[in-house]
């Protein structure tokens, strides 16, 4: 898709949400709410009238959408909205201000059309997640995703591991958490072969399997983990 399209689907959603949740806009007030012209905002109205919005045209006043329409939920799969939720850890990094308060209230508005039960998964996940700036992009996971569907069911997992030393084991393990460090994706999960949380790099993980047996869930925050164990 040409950047140009790009730009020209967002401001068509953002005009729809405009219209959504304002009584009135004007083509005035869109286009320089978007910084386009006014002939621009009239195409684009088109479009949408085009695509079966139901938009009124209040001569002299301007747009409103007719009453009782309203735009079907989004729906997200879990592992769509998990990824959301990543993606929001990598943005909080980001210098810009403005650019964290605008992703963090488009954050806001997918969880709010949500399940709650997904939304409560979704926050968890947040609540569970530390990311730093990956620059090694050698030492890398395909495990993620699986692991943050695990961590917020509360399914048990089994791995198998080698550790530094090159030692082998196989470990059941109950998901806690997930952190990036500069240069690796790290579990901290509750071995039971250990008898204790322990951290597990994601690319020493050789075979992973999800099983159905479930744990209890660890009651604490990520922060409260690290101020008890570090």
């Amino acid at each position: 898709m040409k950047d140009n399209d790009t730009k020209r689907l967002s401001r068509l959603t953002a005009i729809l949400t405009q219209l959504q949740t304002k009584r009135l806009s004007t083509a005035t007030d869109l286009a320089e709410k978007f910084n386009v012209s006014v002939r621009t905002i009239y195409r684009d109205i088109r479009a949408l009238e085009q695509a079966g919005i139901p938009i009124i045209t209040e001569d002299g006043k301007g747009y409103t959408l007719m009453e009782g329409y309203k735009l079907p939920p989004v729906m997200f799969s879990e592992a769509q909205a998990n990824a959301l939720i990543l993606a929001e850890q990598l943005v909080l990094k980001n210098k810009d201000t403005s650019f964290i308060r605008d992703y963090t209230e488009a954050i806001d508005k997918i969880k709010a059309v949500l399940r709650q039960s997904e939304k409560d998964k979704a926050n968890l996940l947040a609540d569970r997640t530390r990311f730093e700036q990956n620059i090694n992009r050698e030492r890398n996971s395909s495990n993620v995703s699986q692991l943050q569907f695990a961590l917020t069911n509360f399914y048990l997992i089994k791995i198998d591991y080698t550790n530094e030393q090159g030692e082998k084991t196989s470990r059941k393990i109950e998901p806690f958490a997930l952190v990036s460090t500069t240069e690796n994706w790290l579990l901290i999960a509750w071995c039971r072969l250990r008898s204790a949380f322990r951290y597990f790099r994601l690319d020493r993980i050789t075979k992973m399997e999800i099983l159905p047996e479930k744990f209890e869930q660890h009651k604490m925050t990520l922060q409260e983990f690290f101020d008890k164990f570090h």
